[in-house]
């Protein structure tokens, strides 16, 4: 668990321009800085990072949020690598686990595999270089010198302990908790990986974490990869992504494949947007981790029944994850071709001419239904109906599945209503709304404000007020906040200048989940650490997890529209005080009109 005030010092040590400018160069642009958003495609610069707030804000797209949310957003993080990181950067030190031996332990481990691996890496590219067989295999494949280096690949020599070469001590534990090495029963080691093509598998920061290997001529298996170990776990990583990334946020389009060849050869005619897994089935985790990066997201496998199988569990994985506005697309290439094979003999326009024909999901999960039933009968009719309602029921973003009941609804000839007594939806949109409301996976109890959160398990939740931006070249649009009341008002004015907060006298029960309270609340934090290293940022981050971010997000978006230093703070903030007692002196009426018409027998 990181302590939120961990959080607090670690805002207050970084410039988020400093973070930003390293990822995207930035101009001066008066008080503030800008360049052409990373999240969205656009000509003209709409992006702007503050340094007064330590906040950026895209006009076209709608992106927001502090250092640490631009390095989730970007790098496809999860909140605590995005911290870590950061940290690193200042010299802070990550707060120690609940078991100071454990903790160092860990991070000793994790340093020497680290090392073990590189060490790896290192022999294998060298022993490349000498084995003629690896290299013509290479060139068989189509591969350049300059792709197999920019990917780091290598060879394992034919050689029951090649890896002594590698290392000082081949007797460490080190390599076998690696993977790279194998104890017999006898007590004999042995090397993992022999006479195969070695592909580097790196975490997104560029370190390896595991490596898969490809025999060279026959053998089994064809692909070998790392175990399990420490350092990799193959539920949550994809191969090339470290490469892919940047690709990816300029075509806004990731592309899933099935093999190290398909992803490197890809890239070498051009594709660099490709990932693939990592000998295991795709998982949710995958689709969340893509879906951050990207707003669509293809599949691409063989068109023959094991790349048909392939989908499908794919496309069981994204129904949980997927959310409105992100898209979810397979595309199934010829029986006889695999990815490495299309794009080597029909180049990469061909590649992308077929990427524009990928089956949106809603539409292969009914083809395959359908497949499976006789829809010109009643009873395969029914059938269908069957299948598709628990795959349905796991749609958790409410527009996607109202689509995909009113596709079931038009399939089987029933109307809306009947359908929906089926395949009731009502239900799971108002289940739907509140888990996906951001703040609300986790625990909103007034008392889980400690440093107690679990921020180590966050993850940043894109706001509800992010817009798909403009297609590319085009001007980009303001994207207009949602309409404000006061108590919004209120927390935008504290967030440029917390010490408003000592003059927010508003009585408020602290359970009143209103933006009334959660303008209390935001008035309680600041004072709770006498505006000590208060600022926009640290206010945000402490409000992401809890059920007050949906109106402190709103406050600070409503901040893009201001000019801020045009503003009478002190004064409108005494206003807009003014209007919230009006507010709530009017409720006050109302309520004992109400009451004095219940006495008397009228209410």
């Amino acid at each position: 668990m990181i302590p939120q005030d961990f959080i607090q010092q670690l805002l207050g040590r970084l410039d988020i321009v400093e973070v930003v400018d390293r990822h995207v160069k930035l101009k001066k642009a008066g008080q503030n800085y800008s360049a052409c958003c990373p999240f969205h495609s656009e000509k003209t610069p709409s992006f702007s990072v503050s340094p007064t707030k330590q906040f950026y804000h895209c006009f076209g797209c709608g992106a927001h949020g502090t250092a640490i949310s631009f390095l989730m957003e970007y790098n496809g993080m999860g909140f605590r690598e995005a911290v870590q990181e950061l940290a690193e950067g200042v010299g802070m030190s990550m707060p120690e686990e609940a078991n100071h031996e454990q903790s160092i332990e860990k991070a000793r481990v994790s340093a020497t595999l680290g090392e073990v691996m590189t060490a790896a890496m290192q022999f294998y590219r060298r022993q490349l270089k000498t084995s003629i067989t690896a290299v013509d295999y290479l060139k068989g494949r189509g591969l350049t010198g300059e792709i197999s280096a920019k990917f780091g690949l290598g060879y394992a020599p034919d050689d029951w302990q090649g890896l002594k070469g590698a290392v000082e001590d081949y007797t460490t534990s080190a390599l076998r908790d690696c993977g790279l090495v194998i104890d017999s029963d006898e007590g004999r080691r042995y090397d993992r990986f022999r006479d195969r093509v070695m592909f580097p598998i790196l975490d997104q920061r560029g370190n390896v974490i595991g490596f898969g290997g490809r025999v060279i001529g026959k053998g089994e298996p064809k692909y070998l990869n790392s175990p399990e170990t420490p350092l990799f776990e193959k539920g949550r990583e994809l191969y090339g992504l470290f490469h892919a990334k940047r690709a990816i946020r300029d075509e806004n389009t990731v592309i899933v494949v099935e093999g190290y060849m398909d992803v490197v050869a890809l890239a070498q005619s051009g594709v660099e947007n490709a990932v693939a897994t990592l000998g295991t089935a795709t998982t949710p985790m995958h689709v969340e981790k893509l879906l951050r990066l990207a707003d669509n997201l293809v599949f691409c496998f063989d068109g023959d029944k094991a790349g048909q199988r392939a989908a499908w569990r794919a496309l069981e994985q994204a129904l949980p994850v997927i959310q409105d506005g992100k898209e979810v697309r397979f595309l199934f290439l010829p029986a006889e071709d695999d990815p490495d094979t299309f794009v080597r003999q029909r180049g990469k326009e061909a590649f992308l001419t077929e990427l524009k024909n990928a089956k949106p999901l809603s539409v292969f999960l009914l083809d395959e239904l359908r497949s499976q039933v006789d829809p010109t009968s009643d009873e395969g009719k029914a059938r269908l109906m069957t299948l598709a309602k628990p795959l349905i029921g796991q749609v958790t973003a409410p527009a996607l599945a109202l689509m995909l009941r009113r596709k079931l609804a038009d399939e089987i000839g029933l109307s809306a209503i009947e359908i929906e007594r089926v395949v009731p939806l009502s239900a799971q949109i108002g289940q739907v709304t509140n888990a996906t409301r951001p703040g609300a996976s986790y625990n909103n109890d007034r008392s889980s404000r400690s440093d107690a959160v679990d921020w180590g398990k966050s993850k940043f939740e894109k706001s509800s007020f992010r817009r798909k931006g403009p297609e590319a070249g085009a001007p980009a649009p303001r994207v207009k906040p949602p309409p404000s009341g006061p108590a919004v008002q209120a927390i935008a004015r504290m967030l440029v200048k917390p010490v408003l907060a000592n003059i927010f006298d508003l009585g408020v029960d602290d359970t009143d989940e209103t933006a009334l309270g959660a303008a209390f609340r935001v008035a309680t934090f600041i004072r709770d650490h006498d505006g000590e290293g208060i600022n926009h940022a640290v206010i945000m981050e402490h409000f992401r997890p809890t059920g007050d971010w949906i109106f402190v997000n709103q406050a600070s978006l409503l901040l893009s529209e201001v000019d801020i230093d045009r503003l009478d703070l002190d004064t409108e903030f005494q206003e807009t005080l003014e209007r919230l007692r009006a507010d709530a002196a009017s409720v006050a009426r109302r309520a004992d009109v109400m009451r004095r018409a219940r006495d008397l027998g009228l209410g």
